[in-house]
């Protein structure tokens, strides 16, 4: 077919949007005394303070990359607002398409839930800034919970690109809204949403913690489980030079510098994965709640959110035991996780290896259970994460007992086709490339741990990387979880004890394929009801290590 000057003008756009995406960008943010107004600049300035780099490959590599600095001659809630400005100016279109993917119709249809969510997200907004204003000066607690909000409401100015000073009220449903999107998955439980997005037995992440033999190495490795339309995701590192407290003289928090994985306008991962300069790698897996029972101790007022708790913690903390210790205040009951602490300070290739090495905690609402577990760790060789509880009390108070006897050994914590899977391959694991293969995993018409009670007799949940969009649509499934819908693994990560020192881990983007066919929005049958805006039509993409500036 002759290429027509339509056509020579179409294939000039492409060109230009192509190159456009994949350019890195530059900015910086500089404060004028004499106005109080902070400015953005579109290169960097040497009085800069808070300046970042951005690199948009969603179509190369099925991910993008943003790294921001801050200038530590600045007080430290500067320093926040100014790196909010600059990251919320350089990803606004991410955002704006984020946003759109996930958030824009969350209320359509959920009126008067959504009135009673708002109610709930300011109340527990005015109690944190009430302790905020009385305590930031004498409680390290709350002058890191400010910190968090002034980060937030610089990257909703940057992304309306006002030059301003930092607000002193945030709106509970701007982009704040996006970082609470953990938390929501039990809040539409409480606030009693029509249609809560969390199906009965829903996986949310799969996790191996792998020793290598003669303690060579030891690899942390995560994938996260979500809805496909989320996958517009932003590997970031923030550089941040802020301290312990507002007081003269205070150090850094130890978690200064963190690299991790997330998505645009989120200031924590939400997978959750971080590479931390205290030596702290922490990720988690959702272990839910379905204790009815435990409910009333969701509420607004005397809580924090784990998002935000979950950032304190990371900041805060120098070994697994202060991570559990700064976590589990003021426990809201949401977003209820597995945490695993690996502390690399405490590991030495071909060295014996101390405790304190890994740290596990369990959240529900009211009841937090955590402990060092590296002597099982040590006994196993690995520590396999998949969405179930561990420790007996929380276990047991969470429901899955009751769920074992209503629907069999699926929901036990030994037993699960995921744990079995972990078992049974783990000891293949001897180098990067393995364990890549391993996290990917989904081989589930063939693999008899995938069978299930189902018709056909298989499920793609049933996977380490799991893929329900290939589970017939007109199968039969005894609970919805493994049944056909957009949800699957659509990332893995990994870090290793040298990769960690730089900040840097392996990273794939995209549900896992080979065997099987990869993900198509345009041969999906979501993709007229599902947003998808800015996606990649065809997710195949190689594993990626991101080196840091």
């Amino acid at each position: 077919m002759p290429i027509t000057v339509k056509h020579f003008y179409l294939l000039m756009i492409c060109f230009v949007l192509h190159k456009n995406v994949e350019a890195t960008v530059n900015a910086s943010v500089t404060f004028d005394p004499s106005t109080g107004l902070y400015h953005i600049h579109e290169n960097i300035k040497s009085d800069s303070v808070a300046w970042a780099t951005f690199t948009d490959e969603i179509f190369k590599t099925g991910w993008s990359y943003l790294q921001v600095w801050t200038n530590g001659t600045y007080d430290d809630t500067m320093q926040v607002y100014a790196a909010g400005l600059v990251e919320g100016y350089l990803t606004r279109s991410l955002i704006k398409n984020h946003w759109r993917n996930t958030v824009a119709d969350y209320c359509n249809g959920e009126i008067e839930y959504c009135y009673r969510l708002r109610e709930f997200l300011q109340t527990n907004l005015n109690y944190m800034t009430d302790n905020i204003s009385l305590y930031r000066t004498t409680r390290s607690y709350w002058h890191q919970a400010g910190l968090i909000l002034e980060q937030i409401s610089g990257i909703e100015d940057g992304y309306m690109n006002a030059p301003t000073q930092p607000r002193t009220k945030l709106d509970v449903v701007g982009i704040m809204f996006s970082n609470i999107c953990g938390d929501l998955e039990d809040l539409e439980v409480v606030l009693k949403k029509t249609r809560p997005r969390r199906k009965l037995g829903e996986g949310s992440c799969s996790a191996l913690i792998k020793l290598l033999d003669g303690n060579k190495d030891i690899y942390v490795a995560h994938d996260t489980w979500t809805a496909y339309n989320t996958m517009l995701r932003v590997l970031k590192k923030y550089n941040l030079q802020i301290h312990v407290s507002p007081q003269k003289g205070s150090p850094l928090v130890p978690g200064h510098t963190v690299s991790f994985s997330s998505s645009p306008g989120m200031i924590f991962s939400g997978d959750d994965f971080y590479v931390i300069s205290s030596g702290l790698v922490t990720i988690e897996t959702t272990i839910g709640n379905d204790n009815s029972t435990l409910w009333k101790y969701v509420q607004p007022e005397g809580t924090v959110l784990e998002w935000i708790r979950n950032l304190v913690a990371n900041r805060m903390s120098k070994t697994g035991a202060e991570w559990v210790s700064w976590f589990k205040k003021f426990n809201s009951g949401t977003y209820n996780n597995q945490w695993m602490i690996v502390d690399y300070k405490r590991f030495k290739p071909g060295k014996e290896i101390s405790p304190g090495l890994l740290w596990v905690l369990e959240q529900l609402p009211g009841h937090v259970v955590s402990g060092d577990v590296t002597k099982v760790l040590l006994k196993n060789g690995y520590w396999a994460s998949y969405n179930t509880a561990y420790f007996p009390d929380i276990f047991n108070m969470s429901g899955s007992a009751e769920m074992v006897k209503k629907f069999g050994d699926w929901f036990s914590y030994d037993r699960t086709p995921r744990a079995l899977i972990f078992k049974r391959d783990q000891g293949n694991v001897h180098d990067i490339d393995s364990m890549t293969r391993l996290m990917r995993y989904n081989n589930f018409t063939k693999d008899p741990l995938s069978r299930c009670n189902c018709t056909p007799p298989y499920s793609a949940e049933n996977a380490i990387a799991a893929r329900c969009d290939l589970n017939p649509k007109n199968g039969s499934y005894p609970f919805s979880a493994l049944g056909h819908r957009s949800h699957g693994a659509t990332d893995m990560k990994l870090t290793t004890f040298g990769l960690s020192q730089k900040f840097e881990f392996v990273a794939i983007g995209g549900p896992t394929h080979d065997p099987l066919p990869p993900f198509q929005w345009s041969k999906s049958d979501f993709s007229k009801d599902l947003p998808h805006h800015g996606h990649p039509d065809l997710w195949v993409f190689k594993p990626v290590t991101h080196h840091w500036k």
